[in-house]
């Protein structure tokens, strides 16, 4: 029989990635649901290539105009996330993948948990904003969490049946981005286009800025210390411009394990889908070159100003870390419409994330899904009477 797969987000590099793994296994698997925002033709070519019968389109004119348009094909176009209860039986999908950007992929997360036997969520804002709301949810349905970050899939495969306790020190990895050897005065000149080159990666344009700042790895952080329920000050960033190297751990028994593997999203998903299966990917050989030359080095904290911001997060799940996901979004978009330069970018970032309007939500637990959405509002609302 073949095993039941959802994809929400299908039309970004995840859902692509995904799509690429599954490609080449048909046999075994049948997509029964498709997501985007609004890359229309990117989803209807998706959905005829696998046979998929419903899909999602966010946008609502695109969403419109779909319906109109592709009306004589046999696909079920939809506009909401609340449809998923209607298109996905009580019966458990073998694997969910959740790689919409954004806070809005929280609510499509918590409920598409309900369904799947394994779940993998790529969506940052939810592991970092909603964790305690996701791990009610998977210990009440009994699903199954795969961690599909490349940092996150490589230590839960190095510490598979290790006790957290064991752990002296998790370290993950960063590239540096593409202003790793820039000076303050060459960033002050910088594009939106130079931001966009990330040299290891191809990422959407969202990921890649934070990438640039650093924000990733401050996001990164905190996902690991939800995830794996372990304490900050046991988790450190490398950086390591090569991207082959993806966490390092050091065990109390005075082990040090390293996984490796080449900057291709494909070989997570692929072990995530096949979960306990030895199934065999094509990769390539081992790059001795890279391995010989692994070229750690650590942060310049005055170089990337934003992981200072990891030396004040609470240990407990807040509405925080909605403040500081918002705080990123919203000064990200601003540079992306060119209305503020990259060193203001992350000035900003630094700024706002100690102002007090804000500091004073790490106190606050999370108790449902809305204190969320309400803080996301609430901090934008501030931003702009703020100013820059």
């Amino acid at each position: 029989m073949r095993k039941n797969i959802v994809i929400l987000g299908s039309t970004g590099s995840i859902g692509k990635n995904t799509l690429s793994v599954l490609r080449k296994d048909k046999i075994n698997f049948q997509i029964k649901l498709l997501s985007t925002n609004g890359n229309v033709a990117k989803i209807i070519q998706q959905a005829k290539e696998f046979k998929v019968k419903n899909i999602i389109i966010n946008d609502q004119k695109k969403f419109l105009n779909a319906k109109k348009k592709y009306k004589k094909l046999n696909i079920k176009i939809h506009n909401s996330f609340s449809i998923l209860d209607k298109i996905l039986s009580k019966h458990k999908i073998y694997y969910g993948m959740i790689s919409i950007i954004g806070l809005d992929g929280l609510k499509p997360t918590l409920k598409l948990i309900e369904y799947s036997q394994n779940i993998a969520v790529v969506n940052k804002e939810s592991l970092i904003c909603g964790w305690g709301l996701i791990t009610k949810k998977l210990k009440k349905f009994k699903t199954n969490f795969i961690p599909i970050d490349s940092e996150h899939f490589s230590i839960s495969e190095i510490i598979k049946y290790k006790k957290i306790d064991t752990i002296e020190k998790i370290y993950i990895t960063a590239s540096g981005g593409p202003f790793l050897d820039y000076s303050n005065s060459k960033l002050l000149n910088v594009s939106v286009k130079d931001a966009l080159k990330h040299p290891n990666w191809r990422m959407g344009k969202k990921i890649s800025i934070d990438s640039a700042t650093m924000m990733n790895k401050v996001f990164e952080v905190i996902e690991a210390k939800n995830i794996f329920n372990i304490n900050y000050k046991k988790i450190s960033i490398l950086i390591h411009p090569k991207s082959y190297i993806h966490a390092l751990i050091k065990f109390n028994n005075g082990q040090i394990k390293i996984l490796a593997h080449d900057p291709d999203m494909k070989i997570p998903i692929h072990n995530s889908i096949y979960y306990n299966i030895s199934k065999k990917i094509t990769s390539k050989n081992l790059n001795l070159n890279i391995l010989n030359n692994l070229d750690f080095r650590k942060i310049n904290h005055n170089k990337f100003p934003t992981i200072k911001i990891l030396n004040s997060l609470p240990n407990i799940n807040s509405l925080y870390e909605t403040a500081l996901v918002t705080i990123n979004d919203y000064f990200v978009k601003k540079f992306l419409e060119n209305k503020i330069n990259f060193l203001t970018l992350i000035r900003s970032i630094c700024r706002y994330s100690n102002h007090s309007n804000f500091t004073k939500l790490k106190k606050i637990p999370i108790k449902n899904i809305n204190d969320i959405y309400k803080t996301r509002e609430y901090v934008s609302l501030k931003l702009d009477i703020l100013g820059i």
